[in-house]
């Protein structure tokens, strides 16, 4: 196999695309981070039930260290709370504050377009290509 191309720097490049593009959804705002919105999605997706920090680190591939300071600045900036937990005082709840939730709408948009500009003129049978090997990539890394 002697590709030009190589994956890691290509996955990087699209990742660095993805923060741009999700940054010009928002310009001369002190908006939350794409990680940050991301993390908040899910979390207003999800307020059936509770979440905690292991549950974002398993989520979204994060290391104990990373999702700690990304919870940190979050609760430092206002977006969510964080709750110990009666039964199991090493837990904690990460709950999303009214702040949080006034951004969801945007939060929900920005996200919906830069899925709609990702896949744009990609067939679905390219997609399910396309899922099945970045699936399988995650797979051998993991």
């Amino acid at each position: 196999m002697n590709y030009e191309k190589h994956i890691p720097p290509e996955i990087a490049k699209v990742s660095n695309l993805i923060k741009r593009k999700a940054a010009s959804f928002f310009p001369n705002e002190n908006f939350p981070t794409l990680s940050q919105g991301k993390i908040m999605h899910y979390l207003v997706h999800n307020r059936d039930r509770d979440v905690y920090q292991k549950d974002i680190e398993e989520i979204f591939f994060l290391r104990r260290s990373t999702a700690t300071g990304i919870l940190q600045l979050m609760e430092e900036n206002g977006l969510i709370i964080r709750e110990r937990v009666k039964n199991d005082t090493r837990l904690k709840k990460i709950t999303l504050t009214e702040k949080a939730l006034e951004y969801d709408g945007r939060i929900s948009s920005a996200m919906s377009e830069l899925e709609k500009l990702a896949i744009r003129g990609i067939s679905d049978e390219d997609l399910k290509t396309f899922y099945r090997v970045i699936d399988k990539i995650k797979e051998n890394l993991s």
